[in-house]
C-alpha cells in the first residue's frame, strides 16, 4: 500500500516504537511539559519517520488517518485538536487494555460504526462489550535481538513498571509471595516502591533478561505484556499466570509454564534453578512460539491490512 501520514499519540512508548516500524509516516502532538499522551519523540530509538507536532499546529497539518489509543484521545483530545475535515479522515482506535470496571459488560468508548476499534489481544475484543463497532485483532510484534539467553543467574526476573501503585491486578501480591519463596528480581519504572532495582534503559534490557534463569509474568488482568514476548524472543523461559491471553501462547511444561495455582508456579520456577538445561530446552522452544506469533515483520504487515482497509471503507463512504 502506500506510505500514510498517520497521526497519533504517545500512550505507550515501547508499542509504539514497534509499530512505528512499518513503512508510514507518523506524526505525535506534543504539549510543553510533555503531559499524559504529548510526550512526543521524548526517549530514544525513534525511527526518522516520526515526528513532533505542537498540539496547537495539529489542526493545520495534512494527514491520511487518525489512530486514536486512549479513551482521553477519543473522548478529550480529539474535540480540542482535529479540524472538522480531519474528523473525517479514516479513523481508527487502538485498544491496549481489558475492561476495568466490568470485565464481561464494560461498553467500549468508541461504539461507532465508522470506527474500527483494533485490539491488542483476541481475549481484549472478546471481555469488551464492542457496540457498533467494527472489530480487528492484531497480536504483539517485537523485536528479534537473537537468542541472547544464557541463564546465568540462579534467579528470576520480573519486569513490570509501577507494580507497587498498580497492585494485585498486576500481581504486586504475587511477587512478594515469590520472592519470600525464590529468588527473584524486579525491575521497571518506579519498581523501587515495591524494593525493585529501578528501570532498565530499554535498549540494555535483552541483554540484562537474559542471564536470568527465569521469567516470571505475574500480573491476573491485562493485555498480554510486551515484557513477556520480549523475554520469550531472547530465549528466557518464561512462567506465568493462566490467564486472559497467556493460555493461547504457553502450552505447559512445553515452551513455558502456566498455572493458576501459585504453588505449581513456585514449583516450576524450582524446577528451572534446579536445571539449567530444562530452562534451555523450555527457553528455546518458546523463542520458536515468539518467532511465529510475535514477528515484527507479521506485526507491520497485519497492521497495513487494517490501514488499508480503513482507507478503502472511507473511499466507499465517500462514493
Amino acid at each position: 500500500m502506500r506510505r500514510l501520514r498517520i497521526l497519533t499519540w504517545h500512550v505507550h512508548g515501547s508499542y509504539l516504537k514497534y509499530l512505528t516500524h512499518g513503512a508510514h509516516d507518523w506524526f505525535l502532538p506534543v504539549k510543553p511539559g510533555l503531559p499524559e499522551g504529548f510526550g512526543g519523540r521524548s526517549g530514544s530509538g525513534w525511527g526518522d519517520n516520526v515526528f513532533d507536532v505542537p498540539a496547537g499546529e495539529v489542526r493545520a497539518g495534512d494527514y491520511d488517518l487518525i489512530l486514536y489509543q486512549s479513551h482521553r484521545n477519543w473522548q478529550v483530545d480529539r474535540c480540542e485538536l482535529l479540524s472538522a475535515t480531519q474528523l473525517h479522515l479514516p479513523q481508527l482506535y487502538l485498544e491496549h487494555d481489558p475492561p476495568r470496571d466490568s470485565p464481561t459488560d464494560t461498553r467500549h468508548p468508541v461504539d461507532d460504526p465508522a470506527v474500527t476499534v483494533v485490539h491488542v489481544t483476541a481475549f481484549n475484543a472478546l471481555m469488551w462489550d464492542n457496540g457498533g463497532s467494527p472489530v480487528r485483532v492484531v497480536d504483539h510484534g517485537v523485536a528479534d535481538h537473537g537468542a541472547l539467553y544464557t541463564g546465568e543467574l540462579d534467579r528470576g526476573l520480573v519486569v513490570v513498571n509501577g507494580l507497587a501503585r498498580r497492585g494485585r491486578r498486576l500481581g504486586a501480591d504475587i511477587v512478594g509471595r515469590a520472592q519470600a519463596a525464590l529468588p527473584i528480581d524486579l525491575v521497571g519504572m518506579l519498581s523501587e516502591e515495591a524494593g525493585g532495582m529501578g528501570e532498565i534503559p530499554l535498549a540494555d534490557l535483552p541483554a540484562f533478561s537474559a542471564r536470568y534463569r527465569f521469567f516470571l509474568h505475574p500480573i491476573r488482568y491485562t493485555s498480554l505484556g510486551l515484557a513477556l514476548c520480549e523475554a520469550m524472543m531472547l530465549g528466557l523461559p518464561v512462567v506465568g499466570l493462566a490467564t486472559t491471553e497467556l493460555p493461547t501462547v504457553i502450552v505447559d511444561g512445553e515452551n513455558g509454564f502456566i498455572a493458576t495455582d501459585e504453588a505449581a508456579l513456585h514449583d516450576a520456577m524450582r524446577r528451572l534453578l534446579a536445571d539449567r538445561a530444562l530452562a534451555q530446552r523450555i527457553g528455546a522452544a518458546g523463542r520458536k512460539t515468539a518467532l511465529a506469533r510475535f514477528s515484527l515483520t507479521r506485526f507491520a504487515d497485519d497492521w497495513d491490512c487494517v490501514f488499508a482497509e480503513a482507507m478503502a471503507t472511507q473511499l466507499e463512504r465517500a462514493a
